[in-house]
């Protein structure tokens, strides 16, 4: 199989075009939205990014880090391990992902049933977030999701912040000291809740520990729908 050509070697000019030829081939996108909320080591980026191949995704990486857009760390002792992390750069790409699933949201082709990793769950809340209107209070709250796709996968935690001002929800393995309260769910519970506006309903897959006011706020400010 040949080199594919890009749009500016037949002479477009376009910046859009000049965009999807540094992360319009397959795969692309999906490695740099797996890779928004925090660095990742190559074995975990296979497991997030389900149906890549290990050469099509070190392809992929070794293409990003060229045009700058990630780049490869070493993490010193104790966890002494190589990740890969995008660059501040490659970190804007969160205004592009916001906007395509914005755009997408309608779609009448939209696989509404699928699943969604942890990430990829966390970054549509982040797309549709909006301030806590009814207390200026900063509002924390837990969040531990497990990847529906994959049996056995360990929780990710998060760490969602409202106040009258934004609402933000990020990667935080330590997590908060003293949460108004914790979630823990799995990414399709919460993905029937938070997108497909489900009710909030405590179940085996699906567990609210402390303040059940707090995590309805955060339904509320992360909601695909307010």
């Amino acid at each position: 199989m040949g080199t594919r050509r890009t749009y500016g070697s037949y002479n477009d000019g376009c910046a859009t075009a000049h965009a999807l030829d540094l992360i319009g081939e397959r795969w692309t996108m999906i490695v740099v939205r797996e890779l928004l909320l925090g660095p990742k080591r190559f074995a975990h980026l296979q497991q997030d990014v389900q149906g890549i191949g290990p050469s099509v995704l070190a392809q992929r990486l070794q293409h990003l880090e060229s045009e700058g857009i990630a780049e490869r760390r070493h993490l010193p002792a104790p966890a002494d391990v190589d990740v890969y992390a995008l660059t501040e750069r490659g970190l804007r790409l969160e205004a592009v992902n916001t906007a395509l699933a914005t755009w997408a949201a309608d779609s009448p082709g939209l696989l509404w049933d699928a699943d969604m990793s942890p990430d990829t769950l966390v970054l549509a809340m982040r797309a549709h977030a909006r301030p806590r209107v009814d207390r200026a209070d900063p509002t924390v709250v837990a969040l531990h999701l497990v990847d529906s796709r994959r049996e056995g996968a360990a929780p990710v935690a998060y760490t969602a912040t409202m106040t009258d001002e934004r609402t933000t929800v990020v990667r935080d393995a330590a997590g908060p000291a003293a949460p108004h309260a914790v979630l823990r769910a799995t990414t399709r519970a919460l993905k029937r809740v938070i997108i497909g506006g489900a009710a909030l309903e405590p179940s085996p897959d699906l567990q609210v520990e402390g303040e059940r006011g707090a995590v309805d706020a955060l339904v509320r400010a992360t909601a695909l729908h307010a």
